[in-house]
């Protein structure tokens, strides 16, 4: 009898892993809008029960990141422009009372650890690594909320965070930064010199030019073989 991959670990563990990873994927865009996560596939790579599966595909579904369609499995959750218009609302005032709570209450640890992450962006988008750009991106933003202080904040950014990436999956033009590095920096020279209304003020800002880099009219359709293969 084959051994699980996963036998001997606490089950809350391994749903864990089973959610960051597709979680994770999300946020760096290697999981597109639409992409099919079927329970044999999950299975077989982690080495678990349909059940486990399940259970974490329902706590997706419950984060918005994945869509259950009845009879026909679970894919990357598709936001509609409705959805995306609300969701950068509801992003843009949340990110404002966090970075204002950071203003106040940042150590010069965290501000030297902010610093250092902007580095590390800026080398990404120096060598052209756009997955690696978007991960780091997305980081930026969920150790601000971090930072704040407040876990109620932190938990809503993180969904907010991750349904923001899909959006920016499905409706950016390709080529485009999914946030540019100079305005994180201005944010961070804010947060630094104490200034909470204009750092809540840069990160209002920012995130409405990056919505309005979106293209939400944009009819996006699934890609032929042909178009995937490279001959169209």
């Amino acid at each position: 009898m084959r051994r699980s991959a996963e036998a001997g670990r606490p089950a809350d563990a391994v749903e864990q892993r089973i959610y960051s990873a597709v979680f994770d994927s999300v946020m760096a865009q290697r999981l597109a809008p639409g992409t099919k996560l079927p329970e044999a596939a999950l299975c077989t790579l982690f080495g678990v029960t349909r059940s486990v599966v399940r259970k974490v595909l329902q706590r997706l579904a419950h984060d918005h990141i994945v869509e259950l369609r009845p009879n026909r499995g679970a894919i990357v959750a598709v936001p509609s422009a409705e959805d995306s218009r609300q969701i950068f609302e509801a992003r843009r005032a949340l990110e404002a009372a966090i970075v204002a709570l950071v203003a106040a209450r940042a150590t010069a640890a965290d501000l030297q650890a902010l610093r250092e992450q902007l580095q590390q962006e800026q080398a990404a988008m120096h060598r052209f690594d756009q997955p690696a750009w978007a991960r780091l991106a997305s980081a930026f933003h969920l150790r601000l909320a971090e930072l704040a202080g407040n876990g109620i904040l932190q938990r809503c950014l993180a969904e907010t965070v991750s349904r923001s990436s899909l959006i920016v999956a499905l409706h950016e033009p390709p080529g485009n930064a999914p946030c540019e590095h100079e305005e994180h920096a201005a944010i961070v020279e804010a947060i630094t010199q104490g200034d909470a209304a204009r750092a809540a003020a840069l990160m209002h800002q920012h995130l409405h030019a990056l919505e309005q880099h979106l293209r939400l009219d944009r009819t996006v359709s699934e890609p032929s073989l042909a178009e995937r293969l490279g001959l169209r």
